[in-house]
């Protein structure tokens, strides 16, 4: 039998969870958030500490792995992906310093226009000393999975959306293009995609399946509103953590950051909401 490993990374704390072949719970854990002084460090305990968790026998049979990190949380690496400095959180404002330079380029409303949005965020870490250092814009997503999979440069389209990447056309947009960022902003697959088997370094650490694949990952507030089994538009979700997360599922786009309303994209349909 093959098991499925979940692993996601909230405002709160992280949890994962082991499913089997008809989505039945073999196994769950939570590593909570506590005086967090290094978030870096913190991520990197969370990660091994839950997949210690995980029986031995339940391991090496895992065929795949995806991990959903909080949105707009995002670091700087250097070309061997390690971090230049520490990241800036899913609500950390500083970007509202760059909005106004951001206004002239953006188109007017789009989600980037908001102090805590991907693209705002990295405007402003250009400022820091150390950005001379850093090769690599990731989200906390991206990075946790590159830990796993060794490929840098790597995301989703959930998480890709705040930093300005059109998840209509499935491209960076003309604008971002011309906008000077001498760092690499990720390649974007599909939520769920493959990415590559594990390292044989991790495979042997912990016992995984050497064939064991780490893929695209997603956001927090996705996540669940994916696990909610929600499928049909008009159907909604509510989730709190510490934000107040509405998702529903519609035929139509909309964005309006005036609103902070903004849209995912989730196969033919899209999921409209705001936090």
């Amino acid at each position: 039998m093959t098991f499925y490993l979940g692993i996601d990374f909230g405002t709160s704390g992280a949890r994962a969870i082991v499913i089997d072949e008809e989505a039945r719970i073999v196994s769950q854990m939570r590593y909570p958030w506590a005086n967090v002084t290094n978030w870096v460090n913190c991520w990197k305990d969370a990660l091994w500490g839950l997949i210690e968790g995980i029986s031995q026998e339940w391991r090496r049979e895992i065929g795949a792995i995806a991990i959903n990190g909080t949105s707009s949380t995002i670091l700087l690496t250097d070309a061997a992906g390690q971090p230049v400095d520490a990241p800036l959180l899913y609500n950390d404002p500083r970007g509202s310093m760059m909005l106004k330079d951001l206004s002239s380029i953006a188109p007017p409303n789009h989600t980037v226009l908001s102090a805590t949005s991907s693209l705002a965020k990295l405007l402003w870490m250009q400022q820091l000393p150390t950005f001379g250092q850093a090769r690599y814009l990731l989200h906390q997503a991206d990075w946790l999975a590159f830990l796993l999979h060794g490929k840098l440069g790597i995301s989703d389209y959930h998480n890709a959306l705040k930093l300005g990447y059109d998840v209509e056309n499935l491209q960076y947009p003309e604008w971002l293009e011309k906008v000077e960022i001498p760092v690499f902003l990720p390649q974007v697959l599909a939520p769920g995609t493959p990415i590559s088997e594990i390292t044989p370094e991790i495979a042997a650490k912990f016992g995984f399946r050497r064939d064991c694949l780490v893929c695209a990952g997603t956001t927090d507030s996705i996540a669940a509103f994916l696990a909610s089994g929600a499928k049909l538009p008009g159907e909604a979700v509510t989730s709190l953590g510490s934000t107040l997360v509405l998702k529903l599922l519609s035929r139509t786009r909309v964005e309006d950051a005036r609103y902070g309303i903004y849209s995912h994209r989730l196969g033919d349909l899209w999921l409209t909401g705001g936090a």
